[in-house]
């Protein structure tokens, strides 16, 4: 189900919308199954684990809220951090070199 600005938005699809972001969404997938928890709950245990004090969680229901709070709960060890970042291939910033 893509929102309206997904599916007009073509400046953030040539940024994000890369095979590579697909890989590490299925690994933030995989490792929440395994944790029995939300891949939104894994996203932002990774951001707390790397030092972001506040992210900007954008809660539209209050169950996005809870979900955040949920995250603050997850611990995520050395080997699952280097499951989730192995893959990343950083984006050039478009209109710069």
């Amino acid at each position: 189900d893509a929102t309206s600005r997904e599916q007009t938005d073509q400046y953030a699809k040539d940024l994000y919308y890369q095979e590579s972001d697909y890989r590490i969404v299925d690994r933030v997938v995989e490792l929440a199954q395994r944790k029995g928890v939300k891949p939104a709950q894994i996203a932002l245990a990774w951001l707390l684990h790397k030092g972001v004090a506040a992210p900007i969680i954008g809660a539209t229901k209050m169950e996005h809220l809870d979900d955040a709070v949920g995250a603050l709960q997850i611990k995520l060890n050395e080997e699952e951090m280097k499951f989730l970042e192995e893959l990343y291939v950083a984006h050039r910033v478009l209109g710069h070199s």
